[in-house]
């Protein structure tokens, strides 16, 4: 039987894309491997979001050309640059934008004529790359918003939501796999419903998905400041499975950089949102990310994201460099800001949040936390674990833990946190004191 292999590059929601298209090798029984040497056939599914994301994409393909295996390239790189990558990439053997993932597997069939057979594309049959008791559950494509920055709704283009009933089949398929921990994940999570012309779906979406007692951990990414609801709130605030953990990117703080940027929430309506959310929920989680260097960003805008990072003390902060792409609104504006001046304030507003992040975490110690172990060193009884406070792939620092019992992976546990460090926490198994 022939060998796939598979390089999945970008957010998660790629990588659902990614766990969807192995299940078409796997439903049939090709063996998946990974190590591309070993493959008969190469996919690589690439991000084309911004500039270092594109360069990881070609570096990858390249690395992956050179092992002379059928090459198939797939994901938002393609979907943003089709036309161009047919005239400038030959090493890929086949180019598949996003749109026509449903013809994939007669695609490949006809590339390798007849030798390799894929079932078609089903967005129900994913192979988890992810542990079996974790998984994302994508709600919607695309987005309605025109951040002046941002290509996303040049590569996915518009609001799509799925419908209500076809999600909770997915939810209730990965119930049955074992599943317990939900990430729900979209380009805009807090809008989905609103092209269907129902404004509180999410709303409705989670209490379905509440109501399946297996999951134990519903997380949700990717939520835009103005509609979070204080029907929302509540719902957080009453739902122990619901975790309090708000992932609100919000990009600046400079009521000018939000104005050019395209976002409808201003510096004084944030302030009372998150005001609202810990009053509400007071040990609830906030994340952000901001974006430094966009055009015309002063010294006093800089410092006004500073000032208001000081102010907030959010738990986790992103913070990413302006990446001038083209096609968006802000490609064209003047003033573009010098990159060693970017690095700079990146790298200042960076030190800011590391005191920040310690003196949240020492505010931490001696609270008690239900989570999952998501890694396990059995050897030197050391694991690591995931509560509301971390959201997946370490972007919030980690939480460490030793224990004399011995802990496997996905066993839902009760710890106390006993020692802060700048992003991490240090705890302790509770039932064992």
């Amino acid at each position: 039987m022939e060998k796939i292999g598979l390089v999945s590059l970008g957010c998660a929601k790629n990588l659902i894309d990614s766990e969807i298209i192995l299940g078409m090798f796997n439903r049939v029984n090709y063996h998946i491997v990974n190590h591309p040497e070993e493959a008969d056939l190469i996919i690589v599914n690439t991000c084309g979001f911004i500039s270092d994301a594109k360069k990881e994409s070609i570096d990858a393909i390249f690395q992956m050309a050179a092992y002379k295996k059928p090459l198939v390239v797939i994901g938002c790189l393609v979907e943003r640059y089709y036309e161009d990558l047919k005239k400038a990439l030959p090493e890929a053997d086949l180019l598949v934008r996003i749109k026509d993932y449903p013809k994939l597997h007669l695609m490949v069939e006809q590339l390798t004529n007849g030798r390799i057979k894929p079932a078609p594309f089903d967005p129900y049959y994913r192979l988890m790359s992810t542990q079996d008791y974790s998984a994302y559950l994508r709600i919607s494509e695309g987005c309605n918003h025109r951040c002046s920055y941002c290509a996303i709704p040049l590569i996915r283009g518009k609001l799509k939501s799925r419908p209500l009933e076809e999600i909770l089949i997915e939810a209730n398929v990965l119930k049955n796999k074992g599943v317990k921990e939900i990430i729900i994940i979209a380009q805009d999570t807090t809008s989905y419903g609103y092209d269907l012309g129902q404004k509180d779906y999410l709303i409705v979406l989670l209490k379905e998905l509440l109501k399946i007692k297996e999951f134990l951990s519903i997380r949700l990414l990717y939520l835009y400041p103005e509609e979070i609801s204080d029907e929302l709130i509540n719902l957080f605030k009453e739902n122990k499975a619901l975790m309090p953990y708000f992932d609100i990117p919000l990009q600046h703080a400079s009521n000018r950089i939000l104005k050019l940027m395209n976002r409808a929430s201003t510096k004084e309506e944030v302030v009372k949102l998150i005001n609202k959310i810990r009053k509400e929920i007071p040990h609830a989680i906030i994340r952000t990310t901001f974006i430094v260097g966009f055009p015309s960003e002063t010294e006093e805008d800089f410092l006004q994201l500073v000032d208001f990072t000081k102010l907030i003390k959010f738990n986790h902060l992103g913070v990413f460099p302006y990446s001038q792409e083209e096609d968006t609104p802000s490609y064209d504006l003047s003033e573009q800001v010098d990159e060693k001046v970017k690095l700079r304030r990146l790298n200042e507003l960076i030190e800011v949040q590391k005191k920040i992040s310690y003196r949240n975490n020492t505010k931490i110690v001696g609270r008690v936390m239900d989570g999952f172990i998501i890694h396990a060193d059995q050897k030197n009884k050391t694991y690591r674990v995931r509560t509301y406070f971390n959201a997946p792939d370490d972007v919030d620092g980690r939480i460490t833990l030793t224990s004399k019992k011995r802990l496997v992976l996905g066993q839902y546990v009760k710890i106390r946190i006993i020692a802060p460090f700048v992003y991490d926490l240090y705890a302790e198994l509770f039932e064992e004191h």
